[in-house]
């Protein structure tokens, strides 16, 4: 399985819509948002490319009342988790979070296969040592809104444990 990952959108709804079509083009099944959407109807465009959204609010959180109005006329495909996600996908265990450093603090633990973060606009893909002397793939997409670096985004497969940064053209 394949999932789109998007961080700091940042009511930029074109550019989201982008990455996420082009990570659907690339076979992608779902999309992990790691918050700093702001306006829920950022998200409107993505109801037609028929993908499950799973969404962390950021630092600009927005209108949550929109935010769950949008997920409840969704039939299903947006979902609001608020501050963080747990969630397994193709046998893999995931957590979201917007924070670099909670996601750090969290892959640490060795409790999760992937953390994502977004927040610093940096997009990035590293191991995180964990407590018990593993690792734990830590991934940032960087901004798909394109604030303070080029737009980009995470295309991740599990079975490969696979993850490229892709950019908007």
């Amino acid at each position: 399985m394949k999932i789109c990952v998007v961080s700091d959108s940042h009511d930029r709804a074109p550019m989201l819509a982008a990455a996420v079509a082009a990570a659907k083009e690339a076979g992608a099944e779902a999309v992990i948002h790691c918050g700093d959407l702001i306006g829920a109807m950022t998200l409107r465009p993505l109801l037609q490319l028929g993908l499950p959204v799973h969404v962390v609010h950021g630092n600009n959180l927005g209108d949550p009342v929109a935010l769950w109005n949008l997920c409840a006329a969704s039939g299903g495909l947006i979902t609001y988790h608020g501050a963080d996600i747990d969630l397994r996908l193709a046998g893999r265990r995931l957590f979201a979070t917007h924070y670099p450093h909670y996601g750090r603090g969290l892959a640490c633990t060795g409790d999760y296969d992937i953390v994502c973060c977004g927040h610093s606009h940096v997009a990035s893909v590293v191991q995180q040592p964990t407590v018990a002397g593993g690792a734990t793939w830590l991934v940032n997409p960087g901004s798909v809104g394109g604030l303070g670096a080029p737009a980009s985004w995470l295309l991740a497969d599990l079975a490969r444990m696979d993850f490229a940064i892709r950019a908007l053209p």
